[in-house]
């Protein structure tokens, strides 16, 4: 049975622009977004959303998770996000048990913001710690030190937030496995439900990438797979699941979007940079995909031309969700479930990669049981090549 798309909205808004980052952001200052900037994004989110119920009115269901990701969310302030959220509901069903969860940073997660997001109905807040050193932390271009983040957790529990997530980086420049695990137990020590825990990625164009002394200090491959092991063994032992590669969570608490997300599902995004994938009929093994503008203006004056999901648009074949299926579900601890990926692609990879999958067994990288096939600890650390092998070289 076909899922109701679960709902993304993209803020693009960020105070500075951190080292690292790639994503889309448009950076506003210590002051915020001015007001007439978040007035025409309003008014062009309102446009989108109208389009898109319109456009995908029997798709729409009742949605199970509404994820406000960003740029930092919290930016815009009670009133900015009262209003964001306004437009959301005049267009959109939420079922009554929704996951919505609001991303923020800890300098801009004050009390006053944080009461009225629970009042909003938010009940899931990712903070973006990213590391609870200040030396890691000023490294990173972030603007707030390790002690904003406890205020900010401390603040959420007061606000009434009982779902909490921290993200957190390692493999940073001169990080040590050591200091990686003791960055853990500060966190495991703030009692947050759920942990993202990635690696550092050098992308191009950042002013990290540029940067030769932070480039040069980065942990060697060994390193960096250690403190991956040992960190997940960590949190396990603190009673975390290891639901996916970077993700682990307290029992029942697994962030539902990114669930979704890994296992294929609609959602339908708003946003600049927003990222839209619907399934097709008959059985959603086709499904179409479009790509808001990755500028803040272009993607206004589209919506408000009454244009949303025109950019960016393709169709996507069978064999290439099939793939992207593989690849997702590979992500994840439950691993990809053989019969059903048969049933609606078509594809049979025990039978078409019998001998790589041996190979893969034999290596303690992954293992096929009970129906499912999923990649071993040992195998998530290769999990790009391993994916690629399976799915991507014919």
């Amino acid at each position: 049975m076909r899922r109701p798309p679960t709902l993304y909205v993209h803020t693009p808004f960020c105070r500075a622009k951190c080292r690292y980052c790639a994503f889309f952001s448009t950076p506003v200052g210590a002051k915020g977004v001015a007001p007439a900037v978040l007035d025409r994004h309003v008014a062009a989110l309102e446009a989108e959303a109208r389009v898109l119920a319109q456009n995908w009115r029997e798709a729409i269901g009742p949605a199970a998770s509404l994820f406000f990701g960003g740029g930092t969310p919290s930016l815009l302030g009670p009133a900015g996000l009262a209003r964001v959220m306004a437009v959301v509901r005049a267009h959109f069903l939420l079922a009554d048990d929704a996951e919505i969860t609001l991303e923020a940073n800890p300098e801009s997660a004050t009390p006053e913001l944080l009461h009225t997001a629970r009042a909003l109905g938010f009940n899931r807040l990712s903070l973006g710690a990213q590391s609870l050193d200040d030396r890691d932390l000023a490294a990173l271009g972030r603007v707030h030190d390790a002690q904003a983040v406890e205020d900010a957790v401390w603040s959420a529990r007061a606000a009434g937030f009982d779902n909490l997530g921290l993200d957190l980086i390692f493999g940073l420049p001169g990080q040590t496995p050591t200091a990686w695990l003791a960055t853990l137990r500060k966190a495991v020590a703030l009692t947050p439900e759920h942990l993202s825990c990635y690696g550092l990625g050098v992308e191009p164009g950042t002013p990290l990438a540029a940067d030769a002394a932070a480039l040069a200090a980065l942990p060697n491959d060994d390193a960096q797979a250690e403190m991956f092991l040992s960190g997940a063994e960590l949190l396990e032992s603190a009673g975390y699941e290891h639901y996916e590669i970077s993700n682990f969570a307290r029992p029942g608490r697994r962030c539902r979007h990114n669930a979704s997300c890994w296992r294929g599902e609609d959602v339908l995004g708003l946003g600049p940079a927003a990222v839209s994938t619907m399934s097709l009929p008959p059985n959603g093994a086709r499904g179409l995909r479009w790509t808001n503008p990755p500028d803040l203006n272009a993607w206004e004056a589209l919506a408000l031309a009454g244009r949303a999901g025109s950019a960016g648009r393709e169709e996507l074949s069978s064999r290439v969700r099939a793939r992207e299926a593989v690849m997702l579900a590979l992500r994840t601890t439950e691993g990809l479930d053989v019969a059903a990926h048969r049933a609606r692609f078509g594809e049979n990879l025990p039978d078409e990669r019998a001998e790589l999958l041996d190979q893969l067994g034999r290596a303690g990288l992954a293992k096929l049981a009970a129906g499912r096939l999923r990649l071993t600890r040992d195998g998530m650390l290769v999990s790009n090549g391993i994916i690629r092998a399976l799915e991507f070289e014919e």
